[in-house]
């Protein structure tokens, strides 16, 4: 396979496009992120990088907590519009016509339309050039019990997740396989 050489930059793709809701207290907003992952399994950790221009920078620099919000495909409109605009001057759970939801951890709320909802409490920030990357343990986990199987098992294709790569949106849901598949005996 010939391939061609480019310079080093952000090529990790496809990556989750995800709704990241915050508030300060006073006020609530919701703004997309790519640049999220889960960095530890135990203790359950994760991290969203954010520039310090953005306007829900301050909201999570302040309270601490954030919610990744991981939306469906149909939601990719508000998705789309949520990475554009800015919740300075709007409500974009309002715009957006998106349902603000309590949380179980944390004060801000999370998007009752995502099936899955990760609340977040921050323990460190790095500053790391463009973005802050804000690291958080994953305080609760909320799941559409839709897409919950009769075993308690989640089933995330179910979910109708998206995704993010180079400027594209993408539906994800097909399952190819599973973990181990490659080397587990057959019977």
């Amino acid at each position: 396979m010939s391939k061609i050489k480019w310079k080093g930059g952000t090529m990790m793709s496809p990556v989750p496009a995800v709704l990241v809701s915050c508030s300060d207290g006073e006020k609530d907003n919701i703004f997309t992120v790519a640049w999220t992952g889960i960095v530890c399994s135990n203790p359950p950790r994760t991290y969203v990088s954010v520039r310090p221009e953005r306007f829900s920078y301050d909201l999570i620099k302040k309270s601490g907590e954030f919610c990744i919000n991981l939306p469906s495909s149909y939601l990719v409109r508000a998705v789309d519009f949520c990475g554009v605009r800015s919740g300075k001057d709007m409500d974009k759970f309002e715009m957006c016509r998106l349902t603000r939801e309590q949380s179980q951890t944390v004060a801000c709320p999370s998007v009752a339309e995502c099936p899955i909802t990760l609340e977040c409490k921050v323990f460190e920030e790095k500053e790391l050039g463009s973005h802050t990357m804000f690291l958080a343990d994953i305080t609760a986990v909320t799941v559409d019990e839709r897409i919950v199987g009769e075993d308690g098992k989640m089933r995330i294709e179910k979910a109708n997740l998206m995704a993010y790569g180079h400027g594209t949106y993408f539906t994800l849901g097909k399952r190819i396989g599973t973990f181990g598949y490659a080397v587990k005996k057959r019977k």
